[in-house]
């Protein structure tokens, strides 16, 4: 299909798929942009897939081999640029663009105004969200150990939203540890999503700190459209750590301080205008920077420049 003086823009799923439509550009004199989503083979590694290992050197020599060629590099996050930069990929390849949220499909909802408060009997409660995937790069341990310390607080309730393959897991820990004030409901469809990140107090997102700046969790931007406080359980020096404390939209907890994080949403519960504050500063950061509207800008502008 391509043609001289296409652009060819390449994702990371399937891995390396880089390599293979970069071979097509360069036959056809077209550029290339690969978008980079992860770092593969790296995240392979690091969650111990078995084999790669064997193999990480020379996946990650072709992978280079594609960056280099290309016109432009995509990362979605400042870490990944340090990492590709490390790589020796020039900064002259390198462009962040990070993901998004729509924020006019996604906008602050109030309580009494989401259908789901009532359709799962949450009236009443402050809502602790961890929504969407539940993935090997995810941290649960902590989430369920702040669980079994707030189980005695009858108003304050955990609701994960989604699937994946920790899931079981993280349901056969809220049994081993008895714990009523855990719920669990599966992917919302789009046209509910507003609801589902709107019906929280505060959101949790977690990342494996081994797996910084080889993924970054963009969740964060549809909490964010949301008007919601988000804790971030990872590296304190992660990408998503740094928004919260620069923008004071959240609090950050290392991976395994359950009690720590206990005491963040017990903060958040008992501090309403802390909350409201955290909420509002995170939909201001939003449409500042990670609404839909202000990512297509900056791709445009990429594109036309090529």
């Amino acid at each position: 299909m391509l043609r001289v003086g296409d652009v060819v823009i390449a994702k990371t799923d399937p891995p390396l798929l880089s390599v293979v439509s970069l071979a097509a550009a360069r036959v056809r004199g077209a550029a290339q942009i690969n978008w980079l989503q992860d770092l593969f083979p790296e995240v392979a590694s690091n969650l111990g897939v078995w084999g790669v290992s064997f193999i990480e050197r020379g996946m990650r020599s072709l992978r280079n081999t594609s960056l280099r060629g290309a016109r432009y590099n995509v990362v979605i996050g400042n870490l990944m640029a340090q990492r590709l930069r490390s790589e020796g990929i020039s900064d002259e390849a390198i462009r962040v663009i990070p993901n998004w949220a729509d924020g006019s499909r996604i906008r602050p909802i109030a309580r009494e105004n989401n259908v789901l408060v009532k359709e799962w009997n949450l009236q009443g409660r402050f809502i602790v969200c961890y929504s969407g995937n539940m993935g090997r790069a995810h941290e649960f341990d902590t989430i369920t150990g702040a669980a079994e310390l707030l189980k005695s607080e009858p108003t304050i309730v955990f609701v994960f939203i989604g699937d994946g393959v920790q899931r079981q897991p993280i349901a056969e820990a809220v049994r081993r540890r008895n714990l009523p004030n855990v719920i669990f409901k599966p992917y919302q469809p789009s046209e509910r999503l507003a609801y589902s990140l709107g019906l929280a107090d505060v959101h949790l997102i977690s990342l494996r700190p081994e797996l910084e700046g080889l993924i970054v969790p963009s969740k964060f931007y549809g909490i964010a459209a949301a008007g919601k406080p988000t804790i971030y359980i990872g590296d304190q020096g992660g990408e998503i750590s740094g928004l919260l404390r620069s923008e004071g939209c959240g609090f950050v907890v290392p991976v395994g301080d359950g009690q720590r994080l206990a005491a963040c949403i017990r903060e958040l519960y008992t501090n309403v205008s802390l909350k409201l504050q955290m909420g509002q500063k995170a939909r201001t950061l939003f449409e500042c920077y990670y609404e839909k509207t202000v990512a297509m800008a900056q791709w445009e502008r990429l594109i036309v420049r090529i």
